[in-house]
């Protein structure tokens, strides 16, 4: 049987501000090593001894499909990526999943995984995935138990109960616990009994219908009607909006797995432990329990110097950063915020998040840096009536034919060559040539060439807003 890898990849990761932002969330960064998060778990089954499906799915939301699409790409991967009109938690992320799946007769064991976890010791979860296919196939509802080293209050918690006859190390499920307080944690962790909720789950994608059928036929049928009307863009699949607006929100958990004990004839649902070093990385001091650290217990990405620091965190992105005389602490420095907290408080940073919301500061949901289908902006200054951006374009990529009411602009290619439409003229620029886009005036910015064109952009206007943009043709349907 085949199994059809599924990444849930719609999460902000607010506690891991400011490196990640509402716009540009923690799995899409390369937090651990070269891969971005999502790209590392797009490789998990990479080597894996068993039949597994070309294509990865992913759900996501419109925000982010064009770098989950180029992210794939870069490895070489293929992906089907889903669009989830609204969030609406874990459960029907997975039914929209399902029924794509199970498109041409097909029924393949899911392997459903959260696209920012981290997990280094991939023999060990192949291992576990292994035992979990069998399982799977068979008809289980599988999950996957991480083996505790320490009292976490952070994680819920599984109870597992009798082992499966035939599997090597698989469990009954008991019960789902919520997370703890520490001495209830120390109590689990003590038992041996309880393994932390991991959120990676596999099932064959007709049994996880039957069940949401079952168990919510109000989401089942909201996601059919979704995933019956959806349109096919390229990489992506557009579930329909008005009907996917009519599915209650759960999450995979409290939808299904937690239910089973009541129709025991859909499946039952088993624990299969793991330990594979996995971390959610759901905030900045588990992270630094994952990272290679230094004599000192020191993490230091970027451009970063230590002198008489110990167990410290420092992730530099734009400048030198020196930490002195720190222990336990976190400093997260980007081109428009620096963060500094101590370990013990790194849970508090979605207060900071929720306080730059209220108070409309843009810090809270974008980076000085946007990413885009053609490519990327960074503004790298601004003031009264002015504001400069580094533009670059990818080879082959084009942005939409628009114009502004309140802005004129100036390009001067740096690097490559540039196609621009001004107004009713079409021509080319090179490098340290430039042009002058009045107000009001149609515009395009294109690279027809083969190499990244760059191009420095001043604005000059009343309003410099990324809203006032009108658009007449655009390749990527904005």
């Amino acid at each position: 049987m085949t199994i059809q890898s599924v990444i849930l990849s719609g999460g902000s990761g607010t506690r891991l501000w400011p490196a990640s932002r509402e716009q540009y969330p923690k799995q899409l960064l390369a937090l651990t090593g070269t891969d971005t998060l999502l790209q590392a778990t797009a490789r998990r089954l990479d080597g894996f001894n068993a039949a597994v499906a070309p294509d990865t799915i992913v759900v996501s939301n419109e925000e982010y499909r064009f770098v989950i699409a180029e992210q794939l790409r870069q490895l070489g991967k293929r992906g089907r990526i889903v669009l989830e009109p609204a969030g609406r938690n874990t459960a029907p992320a997975l039914t929209l999943a399902a029924l794509l799946a199970v498109r041409g007769n097909a029924d393949p064991v899911l392997l459903v995984m959260p696209a920012d976890h981290v997990i280094p010791d991939i023999a060990s979860f192949q291992t576990a995935i292994a035992e979990g296919e069998s399982l799977a196939e068979a008809g289980a509802f599988v999950t996957f138990g991480i083996v505790p080293d320490r009292a976490e209050t952070g994680y819920g918690y599984i109870r597992s109960g009798d082992g499966v006859a035939g599997a090597a190390s698989a469990r009954s499920i008991d019960a789902f616990v919520e997370k703890p307080d520490a001495a209830t944690a120390a109590k689990y962790v003590a038992s041996g009994d309880y393994l932390w909720n991991s959120g990676i789950f596999m099932m064959k994608a007709s049994r996880w219908l039957a069940a949401i059928e079952c168990f919510n036929p109000e989401m089942a049928a909201a996601c059919r009607r979704a995933m019956d009307a959806a349109t096919d863009d390229a990489d992506f699949v557009r579930a329909d909006k008005t009907a996917f607006l009519t599915s209650p929100s759960d999450s995979i958990d409290y939808a299904v797995m937690e239910k089973l004990p009541s129709a025991p004839e859909l499946g039952r649902g088993v624990v299969v432990p793991m330990a594979a070093g996995w971390s959610d990385v759901g905030a900045w001091d588990a992270l630094w329990q994952v990272c290679e650290k230094d004599s000192a217990g020191n993490v230091g990405r970027g451009d970063v110097m230590f002198e008489s620091s110990e167990d410290t965190m420092v992730m530099a992105e734009s400048r030198l950063v020196a930490a002195i005389g720190l222990k336990d602490m976190v400093v997260v420095e980007t081109p428009d915020a620096v963060m500094v907290a101590h370990k013990r408080n790194t849970q508090d940073v979605k207060k900071i998040v929720a306080r730059l919301k209220a108070e409309g500061r843009t810090q809270a949901n974008s980076h000085r840096k946007v990413f885009r289908p053609w490519g990327w902006y960074d503004s790298i200054d601004n003031g009264e009536r002015f504001q400069v951006k580094r533009i670059v374009v990818n080879p082959g990529a084009k942005l939409s034919l628009q114009m502004h009411h309140h802005r004129a602009e100036h390009w001067i290619v740096v690097k490559g060559t540039a196609e621009v439409t001004n107004g009713d003229q079409v021509f080319l620029l090179t490098e340290n040539q430039s042009t002058y886009i009045p107000l009001g005036h149609t515009h395009r910015l294109a690279n027809p060439g083969k190499v990244p064109l760059e191009i420095i952009e001043v604005q000059s206007g009343s309003y410099l807003g990324e809203d006032d943009i009108v658009r007449f043709e655009d390749t990527y349907g904005r």
